[in-house]
């Protein structure tokens, strides 16, 4: 979510003139159709791939095969837990994002700005999040069904270039997240808070930096399809409370795309495992004029190098690039730009 008011000095965020009706369209269509086109693809992939036998039995060194979809991208659910009730379970039946820059999960990342603002700079951005399930209702088959759960995180980003490391910007989610998958289609519905705070030594320094009371509330809602190694993401959110435009509501659409190899590209021995990704995350928000912001993602994810039937935390080393509105709560108007490199960390 990114810019909600017109009040606050810099580019005005309620008209732009650099695209016109086009820009507009090419961002509603661009950031929705993944989500249209996610499920019948989808179907598709089941109707016509076929299956693999080996989902259902004891799991192999390169995948967890007691799921039926969606195990390579980190998704994984405990055999002992796939089906019926599971209180406080482990797994989810939803993949996080790859290239959401506020996916909720944690890393460290160096990335240099581009852009005149605060932001163009050497930045220092760190994320701590974590994903509590709380209930699953498991089936019909294993690793399908409905999960309800808490997520909360805090984003920070801090200037490198100044001489205490300068906090610049720190952004807190808490969220309600209900989760569900068939086969290879799987949906998110959420509701969460976020504020955001300047830091204390950014405002010392500069003195121009205007602070924002910036907080919100938002109903999200996200369509997801595994093809292959594809998987295509496509939704958007409503935001119905939000400070400092008391009384303004908005909407945000979302999509993407995400490639993630299904077997290794490398083995390290008894050590681990290497797998290739990338995604593309995209959203446009309404009171922005449909302006798209997009977020890359590339790199390696290394996991357990032998699977087992409980859940592997895995790491990945990601180059990153990002282009549009900022998507850190107090510079929400600014156009920014950076690139970096960055270390992410799935549950």
């Amino acid at each position: 979510m990114a810019g909600l008011s017109a009040d606050r000095p810099g580019p005005p965020v309620f008209c732009d003139e650099r695209g016109g009706p086009m820009r507009t369209v090419s961002a509603l269509l661009i950031v929705l159709a993944p989500g249209f086109l996610a499920p019948p693809l989808a179907r598709a992939a089941d109707a016509g791939w076929p299956h693999d036998d080996s989902t259902h039995q004891h799991a192999s060194s390169d995948s967890l095969p007691h799921l039926v979809a969606g195990d390579f991208c980190g998704g994984s659910i405990p055999e002992d837990e796939a089906l019926g009730f599971v209180p406080m379970p482990e797994g989810d039946v939803f993949c996080p994002l790859i290239a959401d820059p506020k996916g909720t999960y944690s890393f460290a990342s160096y990335l240099r700005g581009t852009s005149d603002t605060p932001l163009g700079t050497d930045i220092g951005a760190v994320g701590i999040a974590d994903r509590f399930p709380l209930v699953r209702w498991g089936g019909p088959d294993p690793g399908e069904g409905i999960q309800i759960g808490l997520d909360g995180a805090v984003f920070a980003q801090f200037d490198l270039n100044s001489a205490s490391i300068d906090l610049l910007n720190a952004d807190y989610i808490v969220g309600l997240p209900i989760t569900a998958r068939l086969g290879k289609v799987s949906t998110r519905l959420r509701v969460y808070h976020q504020s955001s705070h300047l830091g204390d030594e950014l405002l010392l320094r500069t003195g121009t930096v205007q602070r924002e009371n910036f907080s919100f509330e938002a109903g999200e809602a996200l369509l997801s399809g595994d093809i292959g190694f594809v998987r295509l993401y496509g939704g958007g959110e409503y935001v119905f409370s939000a400070r400092p435009s008391l009384g303004v509501v908005t909407h945000v659409v979302h999509g993407g795309i995400e490639m993630r190899q299904k077997h290794s590209a490398l083995h390290l021995g008894d050590v681990a495992k290497v797998r290739l990704v990338a995604a593309l995350d995209v959203k446009a928000v309404e009171v922005l004029d449909w302006e798209p912001a997009y977020s890359a993602r590339a790199g390696f994810e290394i996991g357990r190098a032998r699977a087992t039937q409980h859940v592997a935390r895995r790491v990945s080393l990601l180059g990153e690039f990002y282009h549009g509105r900022s998507p850190y709560g107090q510079f929400y108007h600014d156009d920014i730009q950076y690139y970096g490199v960055g270390l992410h960390f799935e549950q």
